[in-house]
């Protein structure tokens, strides 16, 4: 949270390597709410929002599909994030996936048990291209330097 400029420099790099891309917004994640509490007058942040700037984004793509996928219920007793419990909702709108884009390496085991057929393909794991992560734009004080790396609609 927010789109930024590194989630824009993914789905390119998917685009361009496959016939169709799924950019999936997962909502209403474990984090979320505590994260709008500490920011609560940041638009960017809120879901719809996002969407919809995920949705603008996609339309300059003729192979990309923008997908929201509401994890509100997929949670541990712990209130963690349920990754297993997600993988079907995923399923839903993509039956067979021949890869998955992150930039996470640590991701690798758990895509590969629930999406065994996908390659996992690892996007600039060290953020050389795009410095830039949501914690990090979250922290920056000004919005004129959360809006260099942000992607957002107006």
């Amino acid at each position: 949270m927010p789109l930024h400029k590194w989630h824009l420099y993914c789905i390119d790099v998917a685009s361009k390597e496959c016939d169709e891309v799924y950019a999936i917004l997962f909502g209403n994640c474990s984090d979320e709410e505590e994260i709008l509490k500490l920011n609560p007058k940041d638009e960017t942040l809120l879901l719809e929002n996002r969407f919809n700037c995920l949705k603008e984004v996609c339309k300059y793509y003729d192979n990309v599909i923008p997908v929201m996928i509401d994890v509100s219920k997929c949670r541990n007793p712990d209130w963690s994030e349920d990754w297993n419990a997600e993988a079907p909702l995923v399923r839903k709108y993509i039956k067979n996936m021949a890869y998955v884009y992150s930039s996470e390496e640590s991701y690798s085991d758990y895509f590969a048990h629930a999406y065994p057929e996908a390659e996992h393909h690892i996007v600039d794991a060290k953020r050389e291209k795009y410095p830039i992560s949501g914690t990090l734009i979250r922290a920056m004080e000004t919005l004129e330097e959360k809006q260099k790396w942000m992607v957002w609609n107006e």
